[in-house]
């Protein structure tokens, strides 16, 4: 694990525990070593370091490229190892090599297949995006669903500390799980609108009797 990376993961994971810790299900289903990718869930700018904060594993982000600007926020980006993307990010060819790089380098990518957050928590249709990059890699997809990360801080830009955020993941996909190539140009759409599939269909924890 990188340096700069392990001591942002360090932080990153006693802030989210202080803040927004909820019940987090199916660590077991993570692969022991990479490379494989988590596919989550997208509703809230919490999303990328509440996924990545209980993950054993080096992760990279995909972010927007005009996130970065001069200052702290580009240096933190890099540092952490964010992979640069534009908005739509199919047809990004630099975002492509990175994560066939992060791939060959035996580490882990998540990804959002909505693209976008969603405005009120709920589930969106998937784009082509994640399902090229599953094609591309042929490596376990791993689902993952956060649980009301919009209501701790959501599209309106209020941050509202101690909201449990849970969060589950679930049993890898194979590439034989997620892939057609009979499907031609409609591949990828295909891959990722099965791998939403699977998120749809984690639940959200039952909370503990007391």
């Amino acid at each position: 694990m990188d340096r700069w990376y392990g001591f942002f993961l360090y932080l990153d994971a006693v802030l989210m525990d202080i803040a927004f810790r909820g019940d987090v299900y199916g660590q077991d289903n993570l692969p022991k070593r990479g490379p494989y990718m988590i596919a989550c869930n997208h509703a809230s700018f919490l999303d990328p370091p509440i996924v990545g904060a209980f993950l054993p594993h080096q992760v990279r982000f995909f972010a927007r490229k005009t996130l970065w600007k001069p200052g702290f926020a580009s240096w933190w980006l890099d540092a952490v190892g964010t992979i640069p993307v534009d908005r739509d990010g199919g047809s990004d060819v630099k975002a492509i090599k990175a994560v066939l790089q992060t791939m060959k380098d035996k580490k882990v990518v998540i990804m959002f297949p909505e693209g976008t957050r969603s405005p009120d928590g709920s589930l969106q249709t998937a784009k082509p995006g994640v399902g090229m990059f599953a094609c591309r890699t042929g490596v376990p997809i791993v689902p993952a669903r956060v649980f009301d990360s919009n209501k701790a801080f959501g599209t309106d830009g209020k941050l509202h500390p101690c909201t449990p955020v849970p969060v589950v993941y679930g049993k890898p996909l194979g590439p034989t799980d997620y892939d057609d190539p009979s499907k031609g140009k409609e591949r990828y759409q295909h891959a990722s609108d099965i791998i939403m599939s699977r998120i749809a269909e984690l639940q959200r924890p039952n909370p503990p009797v007391i």
